[in-house]
């Protein structure tokens, strides 16, 4: 019997540039580490790589300048932004360049939390203050006389996001709300900034009279003087690069895992899933924030990754089904199973359960392992 089930371990590459080969970087990186460590290529072992890869390898990047002028070109001289997650990596630059593309911007926070779980005040303290969370818009002026300075700090980052924010232009004013309509109280021109909710917060502003309705997926998605773009999910996915430019999410993400795929068999004869990853699906237990703030864990990926699990839960027919070791393999291996037998087991996609596994591989500071292979990741119990 196999007695290592799933294996999942980050590849150390170079440091990938504008312009690099990435399909050959990515190949080469792999096949010397499986030789090192004298590791042997399976069919179905996965590959996992990170999206900022891609992005950098294309050179997808946009100035500040840029986005300003698309900002400008479809708002005009005041903008109302919705919804924004409460974050420096992934949010400031953007409203910096929304704030140099119009005279005047609204900025609508959600309280006490993001979309993510990122708290902009402490909830125990709105709670305490018997607010009504659904209904109860607040001025930043407003809002900061209900709390102590210290109730606006992140549990982790010790930032005050609400005053970052604030900070970032003259032309910023902050309202506190949980109804998107709010914002029609000071402009009809809106910027939808939520990830995974905006379609529904579109239709809900746009039923309620607002005049010019995009999201931040609209923004950006199309490249402007040569710049870089995402024509899917515009600046959705982007975050810093530097301090006047910001990565994008990548492009043809599709025809770079394909081709990885193939060329993957050509060398070792393997049938190999590749995947381009970005944040995990998963929920921080102590301060409650939701880590995917990328519009969805995979852009991209080979079709022996789509669809959910198909497993049963082993410790069910342990416990209660009263059958031999032999019997418990052999409906493993004919998946001849019940409702109940699977009850338990995580209906998910299998891409957004491998590419949480990948995130936490390979890290998000200094690992320099961009890069994950996954081994029996589709083994069973079964399997010899």
């Amino acid at each position: 019997m196999r007695t290592i089930g799933t294996l999942a371990f980050g590849v150390r590459t170079p440091l990938f540039k504008s312009g690099d080969d990435l399909e050959s970087m990515v190949i080469d990186s792999v096949t010397q580490a499986m030789k090192s460590h004298r590791l042997q290529f399976r069919d179905r072992d996965i590959i996992g790589i990170t999206e900022s890869l891609l992005a950098k390898s294309q050179g997808n990047f946009v100035s500040l300048d840029i986005v300003a002028q698309d900002i400008h070109a479809k708002f005009g001289h005041e903008v109302g932004v919705v919804f924004p997650i409460f974050s420096r990596n992934r949010f400031s630059l953007i409203l910096k360049a929304i704030a140099r593309g119009v005279k005047k911007v609204y900025l609508i926070l959600n309280y006490p939390h993001d979309e993510v779980g990122n708290p902009v005040v402490n909830p125990e303290k709105v709670y305490q203050q018997q607010i009504n969370t659904f209904t109860d818009i607040f001025t930043e002026e407003q809002f900061r006389a209900m709390f102590s300075l210290k109730d606006f700090l992140h549990p982790f980052t010790g930032v005050d996001i609400t005053q970052y924010y604030h900070d970032l232009s003259d032309k910023i004013s902050i309202i506190f709300a949980n109804d998107p309509t709010a914002v029609l109280q000071f402009t009809k021109n809106v910027l939808v900034a939520d990830i995974h909710t905006r379609e529904k917060t579109k239709q809900i502003i746009k039923a309620a009279g607002a005049a010019k309705v995009y999201t931040l997926a609209d923004i950006m998605n199309k490249s402007i003087d040569g710049s870089g773009y995402n024509d899917q999910y515009g600046l959705l996915g982007s975050n810093v690069s530097t301090q006047e430019a910001l990565k994008l999410f990548p492009v043809h993400g599709q025809q770079a895992v394909d081709n990885i795929q193939a060329r993957l068999k050509a060398l070792t004869g393997k049938n190999i899933e590749v995947m381009i990853y970005g944040d995990g699906a998963f929920k921080d237990p102590v301060a409650g924030i939701w880590e995917l703030a990328d519009p969805v864990v995979s852009p991209a990926f080979t079709s022996g990754l789509r669809g959910t699990p198909h497993e049963l839960k082993l410790k069910f027919l342990v416990d209660n089904a009263g059958l031999s070791d032999e019997e418990i393999i052999a409906k493993i291996k004919h998946k001849n199973i019940t409702q109940h037998e699977t009850q338990g087991t995580t209906p998910r996609q299998i891409t957004d359960l491998v590419g949480s596994l990948c995130d936490l591989v390979s890290g998000s500071g200094d690992k320099g392992t961009p890069i994950v292979y996954i081994q029996g990741y589709f083994d069973n119990y079964a399997d010899e």
